[in-house]
């Protein structure tokens, strides 16, 4: 198994359609739930633990996908109401790093658990021409809303098995 692409890398070819999309929010609506019931019985120690070795632990997992998921949910806003926005990256790794990082798990879970309902409710809200709208990430180029959809999706997914193939591995 790949530790660091688990699921392997985001890939789409297809044409983003409402379907699509739908199938894409489905999924990000879904990963607190998931995330909250993948961590429900770890412990501190276990809290603590690298996914793999030169990895973040779990904890720290939950805390980015906070963070994350709070830039996306900005992203979208931007693209929704500026022409084509150049959006500012983070270092995700010197975040990671940061006093709030060892914090509750509690408090990112239930941060994502609203904000994924914001988000959600937004992402359903738009129209196609809305979906086509875009953003330009300084390492990425142009980003489509549709497509931004499908990363998030992949992400959530992407770090949900980091923790879950970890706690497999380990028989937790």
């Amino acid at each position: 198994m790949d530790l660091i692409y688990p699921i392997g890398q985001f890939q789409f070819d297809g044409e983003i359609t409402n379907n699509v999309t739908s199938i894409w929010i489905n999924e990000i609506e879904d990963l607190p739930r998931l995330l909250r019931d993948a961590v429900r019985d770890l412990d501190n120690i276990k809290l603590d633990t690298a996914y793999r070795t030169g990895g973040w632990t779990v904890r720290q997992v939950i805390h980015h996908l906070a963070d994350s998921h709070m830039n996306a949910y900005v992203r979208t806003k931007l693209a929704l109401t500026e022409e084509t926005p150049v959006i500012k990256p983070y270092d995700e790794t010197s975040w990671a790093e940061l006093s709030d990082y060892k914090l509750s798990i509690d408090i990112s879970l239930s941060l994502l658990e609203v904000l994924h309902k914001r988000w959600t409710c937004l992402l359903r809200s738009l129209s196609p021409a809305d979906m086509e709208k875009t953003f330009i990430h300084p390492d990425s180029g142009e980003v489509s809303i549709g497509e931004n959809i499908g990363i998030y999706a992949w992400h959530g997914k992407h770090h949900l098995a980091h923790i879950t193939s970890l706690c497999n591995r380990m028989g937790w």
